[in-house]
């Protein structure tokens, strides 16, 4: 049956799955309210929908209305029009400039905005300028509507059809039909299984070759999100067969016209303990892990030297000096690693918490400061930069803000405009893949010298590759791992505990006052354990913030204890929503103002160099009437987003361990519980622990803690750059 309703509010909805729970009204019960269930996902408060569905009987909830897949349909009341207008749908009209435009126009107020919007400036308050703006956001949102009628035919969400329109145009609907592959590659957010049921529904063949080849382009792009360069040809032809389900024969026949036409790129590489395999990546993967390993060998044998005044230096006059300077004498590693990175070109500097490694930075800074040297000093994410800056009294960037990105990603600094520096330190190397090493290499010049700082031990970058892994795996080059535990560091219940941890041996969970254990065996028990520790146990025993100085760290994203249902439960308890408060739902999601935010993709085209995968921020604006959502950086800068790009935001009260990488925070909660079962390994809690300056706080299951502790990670990541740095 059909039903014609106004959304009046969503009161769940899953971003996984598109299910959606919303109270609506009808011209018939006016405001008591109907409760409906179903794939709502992309329909906003205040629209007007024709829903199709039918009655049912929940057993606990009462009559609800199933929906089957609903459409937009424009309100006919005043009530409906203004609620329309006002709810953030239109930019350049707010719920108080709805008021005025539809107390003036009543119910041909969108007949006036349709057909004769220069009538517009009869409204009080609005000028010329501001008519325009509604008379072209009303013409996009036409636009779109149209769109979204075809797309709603193939299963496309309302906020996947924005996207869409915005990449096309007016060619949305011909490239849809024609080919829908292409929205895998354009459009961020549409995947090869998006794209493939669309491809379904306009009759593109199951064995088409251009399903192939996106199949198999789609695999390699997974087997990159999981970290690998490359898959071994036999490895990618079996994963391809389940997605694709189709013959191998076809897909292998398909792959060999993808490799002609360079689409992808197969060669012959070792990989240990296997032997040579037939490796397949992605074109951008192959280039970037070549000419890293070029750069690198580069750097090393460089013929220049831009540090040459330390080849011939007193080192016990050196190391009296800073000695002198710095109150602290340096251990033998330590003196060690300062002598090799002043007098290597490229030189690694490795070790876990506690060991020294950015005390022996700061020297090395301080030794190269003295001799006027140039020094650049980078970290990859924000608060990294903000911490090494602190270390060492000298500034210190990102990589992305050093390199000035481009939209597009290409560089301000590259191999024709190399950085001015004779020294390069960077810290937290672990946490950089291949991509973003191989632009930063290629902005070095020979001669400049090159620190990459880094524990190995803790988990690899989010991003493809093992960049430190692959480095310290080849053998000529220089490195000095730090072991020794310093005295205050053994006091610390963090450090003790992150170093049994790494050797494989359960953490002390008694007797210290920086680390402690909440031990519940039921999964949702402990993620209401970690609410009320976040919440009101730390705040109130330590005095931090729980926004700015608490971080919640999963093992993983989805169950009770995962970030998205901590995400949730945080913000309802530390941002929960407030009458006469702006909000805006996007897809699953509800964002306010104070929410703590992070972007999940590089974007190089916001704020001034560019906002990147793991950048963390506060909300601290929403206007309706602009359609945009406001954030305040880690790196203190304001940047907008529309509200159609809010896919591009995720909570952050809680966050998984991967995104967590490169950051530090004053304390840190985590959740070991057994429904993470399968991403309990010993370098992930380990890299867990190692991001609290002050505080950890374990909440879970002893048997999740042993499995995590005892369990060694899965074997390494396909990766060619040992290989390629040194060729045998």
């Amino acid at each position: 049956m059909r039903l014609d309703v106004v959304l009046e509010r969503i009161t769940y909805a899953n971003e996984e799955t598109g299910y959606t729970v919303a109270r609506v009204s009808t011209e018939r019960t006016g405001d008591n309210l109907l409760t409906v269930v179903g794939a709502l996902l992309g329909a906003q408060p205040g629209e007007s929908l024709r829903l199709t569905g039918r009655w049912t009987a929940h057993p606990q909830y009462g009559k609800q209305f199933e929906v089957w897949n609903y459409t937009t349909v424009l309100p006919a009341t005043v009530q409906g029009i203004q609620r329309y207008l006002g709810s953030g749908l239109i930019k350049g009209i707010g719920p108080v400039m709805a008021e005025r435009i539809v107390g003036h126009f009543g119910t041909e107020t969108l007949d006036v905005i349709d057909e004769t919007p220069a009538r517009l400036i009869e409204v009080d308050g609005l000028g010329p300028k501001r008519t325009t703006l509604i008379t072209a956001a009303w013409e996009e949102q036409r636009a779109i509507k149209e769109v979204m009628v075809f797309l709603q035919g193939v299963g496309v969400t309302t906020s996947i059809a924005v996207k869409i329109y915005r990449q096309y145009g007016d060619a949305a609907i011909s490239v849809v039909r024609e080919d829908p592959y292409r929205l895998a590659s354009d459009v961020w957010g549409i995947g090869f299984k998006t794209a493939d049921t669309i491809a379904q529904a306009v009759g593109i063949p199951h064995d088409a070759p251009q399903r192939l080849r996106a199949g198999l382009q789609y695999t390699l792009s997974e087997a990159a999100d999981a970290g690998h360069c490359f898959l071994p040809e036999d490895k990618l032809l079996e994963s391809a067969e389940k997605i694709l389900a189709v013959p191998i024969e076809p897909i292998r026949s398909a792959l060999t016209d993808l490799v002609a036409d360079e689409g992808v790129v197969r060669e012959t590489v070792p990989e240990p303990n296997t032997g040579e395999v037939s490796a397949v990546y992605l074109v951008p993967f192959h280039r970037a892990e070549q000419a890293l390993a070029d750069g690198l060998r580069t750097l090393l044998n460089a013929d220049t030297d831009r540090l040459a005044a330390f080849a011939d230096v007193d080192w016990s006059k050196a190391f009296s000096w800073l000695g002198r300077s710095i109150g602290v004498e340096l251990a033998p590693e330590q003196a060690d690693a300062v002598k090799l990175a002043l007098t290597q070109k490229l030189a690694v500097l490795t070790g876990g918490p506690g060991c020294g490694k950015s005390f022996t930075v700061r020297s090395v800074v301080e030794l190269a400061r003295a001799k006027r040297a140039k020094i650049t000093l980078v970290a990859p994410t924000g608060r990294a930069a903000k911490r090494l800056s602190e270390l060492t009294g000298h500034d210190a960037a990102t990589i992305h803000r050093l390199l000035q990105l481009r939209p597009g990603g290409e560089a301000a600094f590259d191999r024709d405009n190399p950085i001015d520096a004779d020294l390069i330190v960077v810290d937290e190397t672990s946490m950089v893949d291949t991509l973003l090493a191989n632009r930063l290499i290629k902005a070095i010049a020979p001669g400049t010298h090159l620190l990459l700082v880094g524990d190995v031990d803790q988990l690899p970058s989010v991003g493809a590759g093992e960049v430190l892994r692959d480095i310290l795996a080849a053998e000529p080059i220089p490195r000095v791992r730090l072991t020794q535990i310093f005295r205050q560091a053994q006091e610390s219940g963090v450090i003790t505990n992150a170093h049994r941890i790494n050797s494989g041996q359960r953490p002390e969970l008694t007797g210290y006052d920086d680390f402690f254990w909440f031990g519940c065996e039921d999964t949702e028990q402990a993620a209401s354990l970690v609410i009320d520790v976040v919440t009101r146990r730390i705040p109130r025993r330590f005095g931090l913030d729980p926004r700015r100085d608490i971080q919640v760290l999963a093992p993983m994203h989805r169950g009770p204890a995962g970030a998205g249902n901590l995400n949730e439960q945080l913000q309802q308890a530390l941002t929960p929503a407030r009458e006469g408060s702006p909000e805006r739902r996007h897809g699953g999601r509800v964002f306010r103002v104070g929410d703590k935010v992070t972007q999940i993709r590089n974007n190089y085209e916001k704020g001034t160099a560019g906002v990147f995968n793991g950048t963390v921020a506060v909300v601290t604006a929403i206007s309706l009437e602009q359609q945009s959502l406001t954030v305040h950086t880690d790196e203190d800068e304001e940047v907008r987003y529309d509200f159609a790009e809010l896919d591009e935001l995720q909570h952050a009260y809680a966050m998984t361990i991967h995104r967590s990488q490169g950051s530090e925070y004053p304390a840190v909660v985590i959740p070991v519980t057994t429904s993470a079962w399968v991403m309990l390994q010993r370098n992930l809690l380990y890299t867990a622990v190692t991001r609290a300056a002050k505080l950890v706080v374990l909440v879970g299951s002893r048997r999740a803690l042993a499995a995590a502790v005892r369990t060694v990670s899965a074997g390494r990541r396909h990766t060619g750059l040992t290989y390629r740095l040194f060729p045998t």
